[in-house]
């Protein structure tokens, strides 16, 4: 099967074409700026180490999408969702989690407007 032809980087002024949107020696430059610049400065106190461990241990306690199951279908879970956000007064306690997949976190945030 043919492949999608490469674009060019979108670093300003860099020549070189890849397939995703930054060329790997631009890649790392572009997510330190989008850290510095756009995201939130607290973030690293919403979502440090002790989330990834409270999100591990989600995960391993319930390993498929909570909103598939319901309609029947078994999908491994992809993201940990909190359903009262940590910007709302949300916790990282365990009855404010959903397990998700890719797809169904997309369709919650999309729903809710804020992606």
């Amino acid at each position: 099967m043919p492949r999608r032809p490469k674009k060019p980087c979108r670093y300003p002024g860099c020549p070189n074409l890849t397939d995703e949107l930054y060329c790997p020696e631009h890649a790392k430059l572009a997510r330190g700026q989008y850290n510095k610049y756009e995201r939130s400065p607290d973030v690293n106190k919403k979502y440090g180490r002790a989330w990834k461990r409270i999100r591990d241990r989600y995960v391993k306690a319930h390993p498929l999408c909570e909103m598939c199951l319901k309609e029947g279908r078994l999908t491994p879970v992809e993201e940990v969702h909190h359903i009262r956000p940590i910007s709302q007064g949300g916790t990282h306690a365990e009855s404010n989690l959903m397990s998700l997949c890719q797809s169904c976190h997309t369709k919650i945030h999309h729903e809710l407007g804020d992606r």
